[in-house]
């Protein structure tokens, strides 16, 4: 069991944005804009702002989950101007965020060092999948953003209705298997999907990025202060559904975190995330503007909940009968890694810096997978990577994507 000290992996990452985004908010930027990514002006949408005008073809599509959530996804078919080959029939990849962030994630820095264009580039027809409750993915059939009911989820719920709609929309489009890219949080709900038989047979392999299914480990400078604030225990505190950083009671709680003695919020992303490597200011400015987004306050109690307790599980509501009334036990049901099919192709990689997917967390995880066939798994591990250097690093097309596209060729 993980120490009950152990930080969130929510709250820290919401305590580095908020503090950092603030001023950006309040006082603008005296730097320009050269990417062209949006800020606050979502009418636009993610094509348009930050796809269309590097010369890439990008489409907007809109899929209803089975629950009833309205997801935005993107599709760049080919390379800019057309080219990167492949023809027709162009590998699909798909493309998931983490927490608190959207599908603008994979398009912050150049065209030449965005994953999403190195993919395109380089002959895939790339999908970028929004999480619901994120900016261009705020909406329902019926319920409305505001209400308390909009935001009753977890990351339980994206493993059951968000991604096997998003998939289903990919490989209905295409005809094809997809191939799939995941960040963070991103890697958590492919492989509860995995481990529950989910979206196999539409699934070609899967590239996972600072996997982060076991969190008992993470080390960061903010960890001490940031365990006196379990999101459990904010939920009490505000009684917020929605868990909006750049929202007043939120922004002021977490921001007084950092006036705490001893807390040195100088340099968050370092703090929070390991020393990244190859991240520059102009793309951390630029992150900023764009992120972070909301998530429902329940779906960080889950992540709080994996960080506690050291063990992979669906949502704890807190007493024998809730939990009997939803899943027909008394404790929540654990996702049994062990059961992901051992040919399925997986691509690990993993960073030595980064203190929010750590070594020993990412080594524990490696040993559920131990029975994996041998030629089916490949591990990469960055001694000199943060958990922000997969992302938005300047040498990732060189020491993690390249390698990726490599792999993704090698399946057929």
């Amino acid at each position: 069991m993980a120490p009950q000290n152990s930080p969130s992996l929510g709250i820290l990452i919401l305590v580095a944005f908020v503090i950092l985004v603030e001023p950006y908010r309040a006082f603008g930027s005296s730097r320009g804009n050269p990417f062209g990514l949006i800020t606050d002006d979502n009418s636009a949408g993610l094509c348009a702002s930050a796809v269309i005008v590097h010369g890439y073809k990008c489409q907007e599509f809109e899929v209803t989950t089975d629950d009833g959530y309205i997801l935005s996804v993107q599709r760049i078919p080919e390379g800019r101007g057309g080219g990167g080959g492949g023809g027709a029939n162009r590998p699909p990849v798909l493309l998931q965020h983490g927490v608190l962030v959207d599908g603008v994630t994979w398009l912050q820095n150049s065209p030449e060092q965005s994953p999403a264009m190195i993919l395109a580039d380089n002959g895939f027809d790339v999908w970028i999948s929004n999480i619901r409750g994120t900016r261009y993915s705020c909406r329902h059939v019926t319920l409305d953003p505001n209400s308390p009911d909009y935001w009753n989820w977890t990351w339980d719920d994206l493993v059951v209705h968000d991604l096997p709609t998003v998939i289903d929309l990919v490989v209905q489009q295409t005809g094809q298997k997809i191939h799939y890219i995941g960040h963070s949080m991103g890697t958590l709900i492919a492989l509860a999907s995995f481990s529950e038989g989910r979206n196999l047979e539409k699934v070609k392999s899967a590239a996972l990025l600072s996997p982060v299914a076991y969190l008992s480990h993470m080390t960061t400078a903010l960890g001490v202060v940031a365990a006196r604030a379990f999101v459990s225990e904010i939920t009490t505190i505000f009684g917020l559904a929605e868990f909006n950083p750049r929202g007043e009671p939120v922004s002021n709680f977490l921001k007084a975190l950092c006036a705490q003695a001893g807390v040195d919020c100088y340099d968050l992303i370092t703090a929070l995330t390991g020393k990244n490597c190859c991240v520059n200011a102009t793309t951390v400015e630029h992150f900023l503007k764009n992120e972070p987004q909301s998530t429902s306050t329940k779906n960080l109690v889950h992540l709080s909940q994996t960080v506690r307790d050291g063990v992979l599980s669906k949502y704890d509501y807190g007493s024998n009968d809730f939990n009997q009334a939803h899943y027909g036990e008394t404790k929540p049901p654990k996702y049994n890694l062990t059961n992901i099919p051992h040919d399925l192709p997986l691509f690990l990689s993993y960073g030595g810096q980064d203190a929010l997917s750590d070594v020993q967390d990412v080594e524990t995880l490696l040993d559920y997978l131990k029975f994996h066939d041998v030629d089916k798994l490949h591990v990469q591990y960055i001694k000199d990577f943060a958990h922000a250097d997969f992302i938005i690093g300047i040498t990732a097309k060189d020491i993690v994507y390249n390698q990726i596209i490599a792999f993704f060729r090698n399946q057929g």
